[in-house]
Order: structure tokens, then C-alpha cells, then sequence
């Protein structure tokens, strides 16, 4: 079966997942709606509304900016689509809250764009995880650092680097909190300190973050930042007593048992795009009501109320 698709957001990742589902046979995207515009490829909407009181659609994909996430998925469970949102939820907590004991009360199927969730890279650390072949892991260690926040790519979406509702710790960090709930499981801030260009009362979004977490009894500890010259850093370490393993520019995996990182998971030519396309085969099985891999709204809602903590 071939389900039709309504896309709220044209912008990064809805283009993203517009390419991604036009080479799988299970998704169709008929109406695409943007304020800004689509492009010429994509079937414009007039308006969201028009999307999502749309009999002909079956599954509304919400990548907007963050602030219209709520109203959107409120209304397309009002009309009976199951909805597919990019995170986080929305930006202030208790709304998120709302939306997704709204979602609990209907029934209405819902699933969050993590991108880890399909990777075969979460895949390999779970696996040496609940094979044993960490042994213990004594430490997860995270380091992200950016030159310059929004990155060049991004430069169109300026809401990014507002406080209000972008920021690399929203952005990126987010993905690595669910791959570390997802894994080792529940993760508590117990200490944070963020640092902004224009002070506490400003409106620019973070440079600098530094924290101390602890997931099911393991420290975490996070270091983030902008500025100087060189490539991006994305790194997430678990550090094991018989093994390591490290995700390096996010889904590249290597391994250490001493002195040495080897390359880990040889075998995945590019596991960034084989993820993507794992990510519709579970979108796929979502829609079906067959077992997936997809988090729903109320993990999402873990994962922000962890970041919305380092924020606050």
C-alpha cells in the first residue's frame, strides 16, 4: 500500500524527507504547504488547513518550526491522521505535556523524527550493550562543537539561532539524549551551566554548554560549543571496562579495546543514508500498526523535558 503523505514545511528537512520518500514505494507526497513557498517539484497546499482536513491524506508529516507543532498536530488528530513530527514537541513544557496526554486520550498514532531511531548505529552500540560487551560502561561522554551556529546550510532558517526556539542543544543535542534514553535509559540532569552571547535576558541562542547527567546510574557528561575555525565536532563516546565505542560525526563507529580506535561496522557503505531509509520502513510499519522502532510523543517529551532542563 502506498500512503499518502501531507507535508507541513519545506523547508531543510522536509525537502530531506520529500527526496527520501520519492524512492520508497510505500510513501506519496500529494500536498506540501509552506508560507515561504515549495518547490516546483512538490504539490503545493494553499494552506495546513487544507492538508489536514483532507480526506485523501493519510498521514500528515509536521517539519515546521517548533512554535506551530502543537496547533498542527492538534488539529490533524482532530481529523483522524496519524502524525509524524520533527522535535522537539513544541518549546515550552507544559504544552508539550497537553499534546501528548491529547494524543494518550484519542488514540491517535503518533511517532518523532529522532534520526538515531533507524540507524544502524544505534543498532551497534545497543547491541555491545545488551550483549555484555562493554562488560560495565563507566561513562557516556558527548562533544559537539560548530565554528559558526546556524551552520552555512542553514542559513535560511534563522529561528535556529534564537533562543526562542533553535540552539544546537535543541538541535542536535536532543538526537544524542534519545540515543542515550534509548539505550541505557532514563537520564536525569543533575548539573548545567549555558553560556549566551548576549547574557540571560538576551534572545541569541546558546554557545556554550556544559553538564552533568547520569542515565540508569551511569555519569554523562556533555560539552558543547561555537566559534574559532575547523569542521564541526559531533562525537558520542560510551566508555566500557572491557570495551569502548565511539560515534564519530554521528554515525561513524569505532571501537577500542586498548591504545587504538579501529573502524567498527565496515561492512555499512553509508549508514546516514541507510538510516534514512530504515526510518520510512519503520514510518511504514507505523502505519501498518506493526511493530516499529519509531519513538512516540511521550518519549519525545522525556528527551525535551532533559533539554529544556540544561536550557533553563
Amino acid at each position: 500500500m502506498t500512503y499518502r503523505v501531507g507535508m507541513i514545511g519545506a523547508g531543510i528537512m522536509g525537502q530531506r524527507m520529500f527526496d527520501n520518500m520519492a524512492t520508497h514505494n510505500d510513501f506519496d507526497v500529494t500536498a506540501v504547504f509552506d508560507p515561504a513557498g515549495v518547490r516546483a517539484d512538490m504539490a503545493k497546499a494553499a494552506t495546513a488547513r487544507d492538508i489536514l482536513t483532507n480526506a485523501d491524506i493519510d498521514l500528515v508529516y509536521i517539519a515546521c518550526p517548533p512554535a506551530w507543532h502543537v496547533e498542527y498536530a492538534l488539529a490533524a488528530a482532530a481529523n483522524n491522521k496519524p502524525v509524524f513530527c520533527e522535535k522537539p514537541l513544541a518549546v515550552d513544557i507544559a504544552e508539550s505535556k497537553k499534546l501528548v496526554d491529547a494524543f494518550d486520550a484519542s488514540g491517535t498514532p503518533n511517532a518523532v523524527n529522532f534520526s538515531f531511531a533507524s540507524s544502524p548505529s544505534r543498532d551497534f552500540v545497543r547491541s555491545l550493550y545488551n550483549e555484555g560487551e562493554f562488560v560495565t560502561v563507566d561513562a557516556i561522554d558527548i562533544r559537539l562543537h560548530f565554528s559558526k551556529w546556524p551552520r552555512a546550510w542553514q542559513k535560511d532558517a534563522g529561528w535556529l539561532g534564537e533562543r526562542a526556539q533553535g540552539g544546537y542543544v535543541r538541535e542536535v543535542l536532543s538526537h544524542f539524549m534519545y540515543l542515550t534514553e534509548s539505550i541505557f535509559g532514563t537520564t536525569h540532569v543533575k548539573n548545567t551551566h549555558v553560556r549566551y552571547p548576549d547574557g540571560p535576558s538576551g534572545t541569541s541562542a546558546e554557545t556554550h554548554v556544559w553538564s552533568e547527567l547520569e542515565s540508569n546510574g551511569i555519569p554523562v557528561s556533555v560539552a558543547g560549543g561555537v566559534g574559532g575555525t575547523g569542521p564541526d565536532r559531533i562525537e558520542f563516546t560510551a566508555w566500557g571496562s572491557k570495551k569502548s565505542c565511539r560515534l564519530d560525526d554521528w554515525y561513524n563507529a569505532y571501537i577500542s579495546k586498548g591504545d587504538v580506535w579501529e573502524p567498527a561496522m565496515t561492512e555499512v557503505a553509508d549508514p546516514r543514508q541507510v538510516g534514512r531509509i530504515a526510518q520510512l520502513d519503520n514510518l511504514s510499519q507505523f502505519m501498518k500498526g506493526q511493530p516499529h522502532e519509531l519513538p512516540d510523543f511521550r518519549a519525545a517529551l522525556s528527551v525535551q523535558e532533559i533539554i529544556e532542563t540544561m536550557l533553563a
